[in-house]
C-alpha cells in the first residue's frame, strides 16, 4: 500500500471517528450568540463597543452574551486594547478552537471523496486491509486490557471509549429470551457460557455509511480489537435497525449474572 493512500486513509477516518462526541454540538445556539461567533470568525478579534455597534445593541447586552460564550469555552479575551489616547484599555474577544465546532464542514464529503479514491486505487483485499488496520489503531488506547476478562469493569469501559467517540453505545447480558421483545439471540453454545448484547446506537459515519458499506468492516474489526475476540453482529443501522448490535460469548465466571430472570440490566 502507497504511503499517500495510506496518509489518505489515515486523514479521512481521523476526521470521522477521531471527533469526540463533545465535539459534534448538538445543541441550538441562541440567535445573538451565534452572530457574535460569526463575527469574530470574520475577523482577529472585536471589543464590546465594536460588537454592540454591529449587533445594534447595548453594550451591557453584549456583555451578557460574551459572558456566557467565554463560560462555554467559545471565546476568550485574547488582549487588551486602546481605542484613543485617554480611558482604559478595552478587552478584545477572540474566538478559542471549540468555537470552530459550531461551524460548517465538509468532512463526509472529504471521506467519501477519498474513500472512493482508495476503493479505485486499491486491491478490494488491500483495501479490506487498510480498513482493519485503521480499526486496530483507534482501538489502541483501549487495548490494555485486552487479555483481562470482559468482566462488567471491562465491558463499561469499552462502552465509554465508543461513547466518546460518538457511538451512543450500552450493553446488557442476554439470557434465552429476546432482550426487550426483539430478536431472540439466544444462550452460549454450553451451560458455562453467557451472552452479552453490545449495542451501538449511532453511526459516526452516517452521512457516507450508505454509499460505502465497508466502513461497517472498520467498525466489526474495532468492536473485536476491542473485546478482544470475535463478535457476530446480529442487528445494523444499515439494514435500518435500531441499532448495531453484537453478540458476544464469554465465560460464565467472567460476567456477573443478572439478579432475576426478568432483571436484565442495562449499562
Amino acid at each position: 500500500m502507497s504511503a499517500i493512500a495510506l496518509v489518505s486513509v489515515v486523514a479521512f477516518l481521523c476526521l470521522l471517528i477521531g471527533r469526540r462526541a463533545e465535539g459534534i454540538r448538538l445543541q441550538i445556539v441562541h440567535l445573538v450568540r451565534q452572530h457574535i461567533l460569526e463575527i469574530l470568525k470574520g475577523r482577529p478579534g472585536a471589543t464590546v463597543a465594536e460588537l454592540a455597534e454591529q449587533l445594534d445593541m447595548a453594550p451591557v447586552s453584549v456583555r451578557h452574551h460574551l459572558d456566557i460564550l467565554q463560560g462555554d469555552n467559545l471565546i476568550r479575551v485574547e488582549r487588551l486594547a486602546r481605542t484613543g489616547a485617554v480611558g482604559r484599555p478595552q478587552q478584545v474577544y477572540a474566538l478559542t478552537e471549540d468555537a470552530n465546532e459550531y461551524f460548517p464542514d465538509n468532512f463526509a464529503a472529504l471521506a467519501s471523496g477519498l474513500l472512493h479514491q482508495l476503493r479505485d486505487i486499491l486491491p478490494p483485499d488491500r483495501f479490506e486491509r487498510a480498513l482493519r488496520s485503521m480499526a486496530r489503531e483507534f482501538a489502541a488506547p483501549e487495548l490494555t486490557d485486552c487479555t483481562s476478562p470482559l468482566t462488567n469493569q471491562r465491558m463499561d469501559s469499552i462502552v465509554r471509549f465508543l461513547n466518546d467517540r460518538g457511538y451512543l453505545a450500552h450493553w446488557e447480558e442476554c439470557d434465552s429470551a429476546s432482550p426487550r421483545g426483539q430478536t431472540d439471540f439466544g444462550e452460549g453454545e454450553d451451560q458455562g457460557e453467557h451472552v452479552l448484547l453490545l449495542h451501538k446506537c449511532n453511526c459516526p459515519y452516517a452521512g457516507i455509511a450508505a454509499q460505502h458499506e465497508e466502513l461497517c468492516i472498520m467498525d466489526q474489526a474495532l468492536i473485536d480489537q476491542l473485546v478482544g475476540q470475535s463478535c457476530e453482529r446480529v442487528q445494523s443501522l444499515a439494514s435500518d435497525e435500531r441499532c448495531c448490535t453484537y453478540r458476544i460469548v464469554v465465560p460464565a465466571p467472567d460476567i456477573a449474572p443478572a439478579s432475576s430472570p426478568d432483571s436484565m440490566p442495562v449499562h
